[in-house]
């Protein structure tokens, strides 16, 4: 698993970007899928999101993940608890509550982790590049101002996602970015195939970020170009492979 610098030395705060690694799955899921949404075994993915848990010293029900669907929306957790599979569609969740662990499910889009400075409220947000451009982490962001945060105390960690040598996009990619603000072009690059780009993701939400008063930072881990430590859609769609694991990035308020 991987953590971030910047959130291990806050106070009261537990998070964990956890790799393809430690867990019970097979095959095309080895080993830690976390994602009911795969073809893999339930009772396997139960079992990983298990032992994800117990690194929070909680339990599989606690920890909260969404049916993500690449959307701006925001639920509050641990007032309302649910169970996965069955779980809302949203994209990013919030809490100011201990006893429940967050978490979202990534095969190459952004898992971004949030945390205040004085140990009062997490939050953990699914960007790929749709919920990036539209402003899943701003959304984010003001639902833990309405928990009481001041953005100013946030911290924000981008975790692995897939990388800006490897995220190849079509010709039509960069317009939406480009026409949201004309700085956005440098995110893009020219790639190899003809009217194609690469595209910056953990880039464009850190600066995402930055410009909403959050300081944040990056992992720098790549999940297309790590077969070995990630999961990846990408990986496998490129190898002609329909089904993928879920990777977890999780965090959580210290009882």
């Amino acid at each position: 698993m991987i953590q971030s610098p910047s959130l291990s030395a806050l106070p009261g705060i537990r998070h964990r970007f956890f790799t393809r690694e430690g867990g019970v799955s097979e095959g095309l899921f080895t080993s830690l899928n976390c994602g009911y949404g795969s073809a893999d075994l339930p009772e396997n993915v139960r079992e990983n999101r298990r032992r994800a848990a117990a690194q929070f010293e909680l339990d599989e029900p606690d920890l909260q993940t969404l049916h993500q669907i690449h959307s701006t929306d925001v639920r509050v957790a641990g007032v309302e608890r649910w169970q996965s599979p069955g779980a809302p569609k949203s994209d990013a969740l919030v809490t100011d509550r201990p006893g429940v662990v967050l978490g979202v499910l990534s095969a190459d889009c952004a898992p971004v982790l949030f945390a205040d400075r004085r140990g009062r409220a997490v939050g953990a947000a699914h960007a790929g590049w749709r919920g990036a451009l539209e402003g899943v982490t701003d959304a984010t962001i003001a639902a833990l101002e309405r928990l009481g945060v001041a953005r100013a105390d946030l911290v924000a960690c981008v975790g692995p996602c897939i990388g800006r040598d490897t995220y190849e996009v079509g010709p039509e990619f960069p317009a939406p970015f480009v026409a949201q603000d004309p700085d956005h072009a440098r995110f893009f690059k020219t790639a190899p195939r003809s009217g194609h780009f690469h595209f910056d993701l953990a880039g464009y939400l850190l600066q995402r970020l930055a410009r909403a008063g959050v300081a944040a930072s990056a992992t720098g881990h790549d999940t297309l170009d790590e077969s070995g430590r990630f999961f990846s859609y990408r990986r496998n769609t490129l190898r002609g492979i329909r089904d993928y694991g879920r990777g977890l990035s999780a965090i959580a308020l210290e009882g």
